[in-house]
């Protein structure tokens, strides 16, 4: 699939116990792929057992049928560390 600003992939940081990062590691090695790989293999075949685990059933519902709306990324303003020094001085 070529990738498009649709579907890009997005980067998600986990930290793991060194024994899983070292049998991950392994299994890229041995098979030739990469450990993205295998992590991407497991979230996609684990992620909807998290789903009935974790979501109460009306959220669930809304995302086994694609109607849970989109949220807005937090954003956290930043000061703006020049305040007014390149406000227009007329």
């Amino acid at each position: 699939m070529k990738r498009s600003a649709e579907n890009k992939l997005q980067v998600v940081a986990v930290r793991v116990d060194p024994a899983i990062e070292r049998r991950l590691r392994l299994l890229a090695e041995v098979t030739g792929r990469r450990q993205s790989f295998f992590l991407q293999q497991m979230i996609e075949n684990g992620i909807a057992a998290m789903e009935e685990t974790w979501l109460p059933p009306a959220v669930l519902a809304q995302v086994r049928d694609g109607t849970l709306p989109a949220r807005e990324p937090e954003r956290v303003a930043a000061p703006d560390l020049f305040g007014d020094l390149f406000a227009d001085q007329s």
